[in-house]
């Protein structure tokens, strides 16, 4: 992790470094069921996704969120986290590599506390978003 940011360093608009998932695979599905304990069968097997109406198995939508949780902590310690939320916007599908991204939205005093607004999203190696996210931050 590098240095924590200052709040007085950021503006508005200013970008966290992305944070670029290598391309989901089977094992990274198999050992986040077994983590996280969804064992839905549309996200390890085939003909139980088909089954479903779907092309094939798709990534945990939790497993995309748990990126994004990743890429802010990442960029401050777990604990100026005040908040996390994210919507989820499409499917993750095998062979998709996800990229999260930040961007400072607004700065603020919340009971003498500094804080930063993120927008936060995650898209695909083909520019599809699958979350779409925000973030509140506390900062030096």
């Amino acid at each position: 992790m590098s240095t924590t940011p200052d709040f007085d360093s950021l503006a508005v608009g200013d970008a966290l470094p992305e944070l670029v998932k290598p391309p989901l695979d089977r094992l990274q599905l198999a050992l986040y069921a077994g983590a996280s304990s969804d064992y839905n069968p549309i996200h390890l097997d085939d003909d139980a996704a088909r089954a479903g109406g779907l092309p094939g198995v798709i990534g945990h939508g939790m497993l995309s969120m748990a990126f994004l949780g990743q890429l802010l902590t990442g960029w401050v310690p777990q604990r100026q986290l005040r908040g996390f939320s994210a919507r989820f916007v499409a499917m993750t599908a095998l062979g998709d590599s996800v990229t999260c991204r930040g961007t400072v939205k607004a700065k603020h005093e919340v009971d003498g506390e500094r804080r930063v607004e993120l927008e936060l999203s995650a898209v695909t190696q083909d520019g599809r978003q699958v979350l779409a996210g925000s973030a509140s931050v506390a900062l030096p």
